[in-house]
């Protein structure tokens, strides 16, 4: 299969050393954020035109202090479902990174991922969303809503920066959305499926009880985690950025009392939002899909570009098919990493996973890689068939893919 490739040209200023100290490691994040938006849009252009869904503002959300970065209010897209899926709902929570620094939640509240003011008002819904049922055969005809993020800390913060007029309450706007949506019929489900991608994916597991608790006890009510589940890993100089980065976004955001209260118990909360120390903690069934080399989780979990002062990584980062085969190993050791953490998961009788060794990151929204005839397989599955086959319970789906280069299938991302 042909690799997707595609290079995103942004308006650089000339910025200062310092500019950069200050931003950090919350603006490459954000830069992933535009990166990935990029990449779906022009994905998009290569299957058929889909209805565009509006936007819609949560009515009486500055009221309950729900709103976003910059004090606007947050966002959804909802289509109605049809037929036999009318009673039947797919959520799914948008992904885009966190900001851990006054300067880069600053800097998010300008663009989307930080105010509806700049929301697109009409968006596509494909993979996971589609209406279609050749691209979406399990779930085409449910009630679709697609959560848009503006909060930084994955729907959980609640907290605020008076002197900057940053709002952050990710945590009031997942409870007033929540709110929205039962009055216009979730309340009435009878089959549901919380999704998310990325720091949505993350969002997905931190809300996944709590998600089920608002709903009716003899609905069907389960949550999927699309490259959502972020390893504590040390990078390639053996520093925890990644641990740091975590702490500055839960200590700036007041992100603790949104999660799991028995992992806070045990340990600093920080490490409480990586999903290797709740996700045991979790009763709803949950499902993981992830690939095993995560090009996000490589480039800035594992080779964040401030361990690589000599650029040696540079085009591997970019490219698994760049790497030379010591780095290759290193990568091995990652996704080694990532099963090992996954092993007792994995023996969990509700849950289910799609680990393939593809070098992407969200793979449920598009219909290349969530259901077409040139999607990523494991055993002959696409991920569509496998979510299908675990949710309606058709049988037991734990599907782990050999080491890379073994999966033809792989859309492996190529950003040179």
């Amino acid at each position: 299969m042909a690799n997707p490739r595609f290079r995103l040209l942004l308006p650089w200023r000339k910025s200062s050393k310092r500019d950069w100290a200050i931003a950090a490691f919350g603006f490459t994040i954000f830069f992933f954020a535009l990166s990935f938006i990029s990449y779906s849009q022009i994905s998009t252009k290569t299957i058929a035109p889909l209805d565009l869904v509006d936007l819609t503002l949560v009515r009486h959300a500055k009221d309950k202090g729900a709103v976003c970065l910059d004090g606007s209010a947050p966002g959804y897209h909802f289509r109605s479902g049809f037929g036999s899926g009318s009673n039947n709902w797919v959520l799914h929570i948008e992904g885009g990174g966190w900001c851990n620094t006054v300067a880069s939640c600053l800097f998010r509240k300008t663009t989307a991922l930080g105010s509806s003011n700049y929301m697109e008002r009409q968006v596509h819904f494909s993979g996971i969303l589609s209406h279609d049922s050749s691209q979406n055969p399990d779930f085409f005809d449910w009630n679709k809503v697609k959560l848009r993020y503006c909060d930084g800390a994955s729907f959980a913060g609640n907290s605020q920066k008076n002197e900057t007029q940053l709002f952050f309450r990710g945590q009031r706007i997942w409870e007033a959305v929540m709110d929205e949506l039962l009055s216009i019929g979730l309340s009435n489900a009878k089959q549901v499926l919380l999704s998310g991608c990325s720091a949505g994916g993350l969002a997905t597991l931190i809300h996944c009880d709590d998600f089920r608790g608002i709903l009716p006890k003899n609905a069907t009510v389960k949550c999927l985690s699309d490259a959502g589940f972020f390893l504590d890993e040390k990078d390639v100089t053996g520093n925890r950025r990644i641990r740091s980065f975590y702490s500055d976004v839960v200590h700036l955001q007041g992100v603790a009392n949104s999660l799991d209260k028995d992992c806070v118990g045990r340990m600093e909360p920080s490490q409480c939002f990586f999903p290797q120390e709740f996700i045991k903690n979790i009763k709803t069934p949950v499902f993981l899909v992830n690939p095993a080399y995560d090009f996000w989780q490589i480039q800035y979990v594992l080779i964040p570009a401030e361990s690589d002062p000599s650029g040696k990584w540079a085009k591997c980062r970019l490219s698994i098919q760049k790497c030379s085969s010591a780095q290759i190993e290193i990568l091995h050791g990652f996704r080694n990493s990532m099963l090992k953490t996954l092993s007792e998961f994995q023996q969990n009788k509700d849950g289910g996973m799609f680990i393939n060794s593809c070098f992407s990151h969200c793979q449920t929204l598009m219909t290349e890689t969530w259901y077409s005839p040139n999607s990523p397989r494991i055993n002959n599955k696409t991920i569509a068939e496998s979510v299908g086959d675990w949710y309606f319970n058709r049988k037991l789906v734990k599907q782990i893919d050999c080491p890379y280069p073994c999966n033809p299938t792989c859309y492996n991302m190529d950003f040179t």
